[in-house]
């Protein structure tokens, strides 16, 4: 990575360190964590080696490192453990109502030929999906008495101001949810084309499932936010004195929101579609973005990333996205 990679990743997470300091301060209230858990997901998945069919439009694009392969082949689909008996709304970390609700319904929801470098064409297919989200969780979460209410969506073509912040902050391309007024901010230039050094995924992965799948992540942040996950997770972050600490719970929200959004793009594989390349191309993807050594590490290693998004693919279910109970070695 050259002088300007560096410094656009720099500011990136210098960026995504400052929108998580403002989401926090605009939650409100939290509940306090219940101290007797049972053990929900058990994240046993490799990194993931890299597809022999990754077409050649993105190899000019190819990111100098990569996780280091151990196998490709899939493990089990088969849950680790049997989701946890039906009670009463928790909306604590560990034991949260929402790992009752089973999987995502698998719902049409059609994706088109849409180009991401078309502003008016990526706005549509973020909007449209965003709707298929709504179906999916909404149908889910209601049967397990979560009150239920779809996200706000803010897309700019280039740049603006949200509640949370700018979007893209400086030296950023990332989206952002802002828990304030339930708003999922994106720039489409930014995600496609970069932000000044920072690189856009559409430099990453040219096929537009790559930032739909970044926007199920966003999506990810409204229903921690709707089930009171993140306002467990802002209390623990208070109570935390360490800056170490206070990372390792960054990390654990975000790839949970990164499970959910892999358990959303499975639900949908069938009808976007989502072809065995486009799948390989979505795991790959995820072994290229989080955190890098020396930075802020506050979203979670590339290793983890892929791990998180196979676990909610390959696992399916709500439960198994509790990285709460899961080793610190799969959310560092």
């Amino acid at each position: 990575m050259g002088v300007a990679g560096i410094l656009g990743t720099v500011f990136g997470s210098i960026a995504a360190l400052f929108v998580l300091i403002v989401i926090g301060v605009a939650m409100i209230g939290g509940a306090k964590e219940s101290r007797t858990t049972t053990p929900i997901a058990i994240p046993t998945l490799s990194p993931y080696d890299e597809p022999s069919d990754r077409p050649s439009t993105d190899s000019s694009r190819e990111p100098t490192q990569r996780p280091t392969p151990t196998r490709t082949e899939e493990p089990d689909e088969e849950p680790d453990v049997d989701p946890p008996a039906r009670a009463t709304l928790n909306t604590t970390l560990k034991n949260n109502t929402v790992y009752r609700a089973g999987a995502l319904p698998r719902l049409s929801c059609r994706a088109g030929n849409a180009s991401i470098f078309s502003h008016s064409q990526l706005k549509s297919l973020i909007l449209r999906t965003g709707r298929c989200m709504d179906r999916a969780w909404g149908q889910i979460l209601q049967k397990q008495g979560i009150p239920f209410s779809p996200p706000n969506y803010a897309i700019a073509a280039g740049r603006g101001r949200g509640a949370c912040g700018d979007y893209p902050a400086a030296g950023s391309m990332v989206p952002y949810y802002c828990p304030r007024n339930n708003t999922i901010y994106a720039s489409t230039s930014a995600m496609a084309r970069g932000n000044g050094n920072a690189r856009g995924y559409g430099q990453i992965i040219s096929w537009h499932g790559g930032i739909i799948s970044m926007m199920a992540h966003e999506y990810g942040h409204h229903v921690q936010n709707i089930t009171g996950l993140m306002n467990s997770w802002w209390a623990q972050t208070l109570d935390s004195t360490g800056s170490s600490g206070k990372l390792a719970l960054s990390r654990r929200l975000e790839l949970q929101a990164t499970c959910f959004g892999g358990m959303w793009m499975r639900s949908v594989a069938g009808t976007y579609p989502i072809s065995t390349g486009n799948r390989g191309r979505l795991f790959w993807f995820y072994g290229q973005v989080g955190d890098y050594p020396g930075f802020p590490r506050d979203h979670g290693s590339r290793v983890n990333n892929n791990r998180w998004f196979r676990q909610g693919w390959l696992r399916g279910e709500a439960y198994q996205c509790n990285t709460w109970m899961a080793a610190s070695s799969t959310t560092s």
